[in-house]
């Protein structure tokens, strides 16, 4: 049986254990902490609730994607991912390429969301050969309207900056000088199953980027 999604974001963690200063692991351990605090976790769309409808660009095709236009054509699973940076996204999204085929044989559709730019969509999907659709989210957005966007605190983006990743560039192709504030926002990496009706039918998302839905309960909800 494959390694379930969590057990293989468990042996980055260990790893990340073992690499990183204990005083860099002490700052993002802290971050995670201040993010739970906030009450964001008590925010998240819930299930039952009515998704909001939104319209991003499509990284293949460079057009807009409508929510309502994918209803149309089955349930939808919405992935909700911080950028190509991370290493828990790029496996998650990896997981889900595998399983997508079984998606699609319960006639769902899915598609992944981020604040990155659409160039940064486009390096990641060719770089991890995704067949679903990237989409923009500028200023994390739509995922304010699920409930699961923040804004990196300014003690926790010198951490950023520790580790050489450069978010607002990431984000909107501005550097540390000229950062807005609206390109230190991110979503909590979440999933979200919406039926035809627009109704959420599964909703999960965690304030601790190391802790992720299931693919195995979200293939389970869309069955139901």
């Amino acid at each position: 049986m494959a390694a379930s999604l969590q057990d293989q974001l468990d042996r980055i963690t260990q790893n990340t254990r073992k690499l990183v200063q204990a005083e860099r692991l002490a700052i993002s351990e802290q971050a995670t902490a201040d993010l739970f605090a906030t009450g964001i976790e008590d925010r998240i769309l819930p299930v039952g609730s009515i998704a909001p409808s939104f319209s991003l660009q499509d990284t293949r095709s460079g057009k807009p994607i409508q929510s309502a236009d994918l209803l149309a054509l089955g349930p939808l699973v919405v992935k909700f991912f911080r950028g190509r940076w991370c290493p828990y996204c790029v496996t998650e999204l990896e997981t889900w390429r595998e399983l997508y085929p079984q998606l699609r044989e319960r006639g769902a559709l899915f598609v992944a969301i981020s604040p990155q730019t659409p160039r940064q969509n486009d390096f990641m999907m060719q770089q991890h050969a995704l067949s679903f659709p990237l989409l923009a989210d500028p200023g994390a957005e739509v995922a304010e309207k699920f409930g699961i966007a923040y804004t990196i605190p300014a003690q926790h983006r010198r951490y950023y900056q520790s580790i050489l990743v450069n978010i607002p560039f990431n984000n909107a192709g501005l550097s540390y000088h000229n950062a807005t504030e609206a390109s230190w926002r991110l979503p909590l990496p979440a999933v979200f199953v919406i039926r035809q009706d627009g109704t959420v039918a599964f909703s999960e998302a965690h304030a601790d980027f190391r802790v992720r839905p299931e693919p195995a309960d979200v293939l389970a909800a869309l069955s139901r």
